[in-house]
């Protein structure tokens, strides 16, 4: 059975959430506050963590910060206000791997965690071997990308983006087909979600972010990832 956080300072929301999440086979630990959530994050393990924004004292995006410096393979959603655009892409850069705005449904809820899931899943069951192209090598064993055999500091929407690319290297993937490969078919956010992660995987892997030699812009369409000569 997978387990999820859920922090969420409002009670009546928080435990709107905990009884579907326990409805669709989750078990769920709750936290009302920042504080509380890093707390159990000491004691507890869990797969999946649902993040309120706006808290008081510590806010959902240094929570964010902190449960991924300590595990890079965890799922992270973020519950965001709809017209905080920002919220959304803050949430990103912090971490996380997906987004859903209030008010929401729970069956909405349900459908991105178990999305999730079922990535954390796939890379679990990944078989043993390396892709290389140029200096870095994707190590499908350890689920990690290295650059010169130092290894990358990624979440795991952002190795699976790379991964995707690197399988597909010298093609052009369209927005749209990212977005369903990494996020699933079902997903109903924004393809802008592709554009955000791909920005910040150009700053942990080009050298010159603003001038990209190996994640390419296909303008008006998608990216690619360079074909060597």
């Amino acid at each position: 059975m997978r387990k999820v956080l859920v922090l969420e300072d409002e009670e009546e929301i928080r435990e709107f959430i905990m009884i579907n999440l326990k409805r669709n086979g989750f078990e769920a630990l709750e936290a009302g506050t920042g504080e509380d959530a890093l707390e159990i994050a000491k004691k507890e393990k869990f797969d999946i963590a649902v993040l309120d924004v706006m808290l008081p004292g510590i806010d959902g995006f240094q929570v964010c910060k902190k449960l991924r410096e300590d595990n890079k393979t965890m799922g992270i959603i973020m519950l965001t206000a709809r017209t905080q655009e920002m919220d959304k892409i803050n949430g990103l850069y912090a971490g996380a791997d997906d987004y859903v705005t209030k008010p929401f449904s729970p069956s909405e809820l349900v459908a991105r965690i178990d999305a999730l899931v079922r990535r954390i899943e796939l890379m679990e069951v990944e078989k043993p071997k390396e892709l290389k192209s140029g200096p870095f090598k994707l190590d499908y064993d350890g689920r990690k990308i290295l650059k010169d055999d130092e290894e990358i500091e990624l979440t795991q929407i952002e190795y699976s983006i790379i991964k995707l690319l690197m399988e597909n290297e010298g093609e052009s993937l369209s927005r749209d087909f990212i977005l369903n490969k990494i996020w699933g078919e079902n997903y109903v956010g924004s393809w802008k979600i592709v554009d955000v992660n791909i920005r910040r995987i150009r700053s942990k892997i080009e050298d010159d972010p603003s001038n990209p030699e190996y994640i390419k812009t296909i303008w008006g369409y998608g990216y690619r990832w360079r074909k060597e000569d």
